[in-house]
């Protein structure tokens, strides 16, 4: 089962710009502080229709742009490789400490492990 929300705030985190400042308002203020329609429309004195509307709006927008350029999936994948390739160099580490020793190999392990946390930063 996929979260919805979740999902929608991580493209909210990477196309959220593209909005005007109006949809990021509303956006941010159902999704991020988990207001309703109501208490958004109440606070801001516009209609509750008008609160669902421009989320709905922004929502299409955003799936848009992640149907378009697919930023938020490929850092996903990159994220997940990137602890693959990190998980592997510890593995390689924890080989060679107890079968081989060598400090080459040691120190290779090493900088995979350090240029897969800075690809991660």
């Amino acid at each position: 089962m996929r979260n919805v929300s979740l999902e929608l705030t991580i493209l909210f985190d990477f196309y959220g710009d593209i909005l005007t400042e109006k949809q990021r308002e509303l956006f941010d203020l159902y999704y991020n502080e988990d207001l309703s329609l109501a208490e958004i429309a109440e606070h801001l004195g516009i209609t509750r229709q008008g609160v669902r509307d421009s989320i709905v709006r922004s929502e299409e927008i955003l799936r848009n742009f992640e149907e378009k350029l697919g930023l938020a999936e490929k850092y996903g994948r990159l994220s997940d490789n990137v602890k693959k390739i990190t998980e592997a160099a510890e593995r390689i580490m924890a080989i060679n400490d107890t079968n081989y020793r060598n400090i080459e190999l040691d120190a290779c392990a090493m900088d995979i492990r350090t240029l897969a946390k800075a690809l991660d930063d």
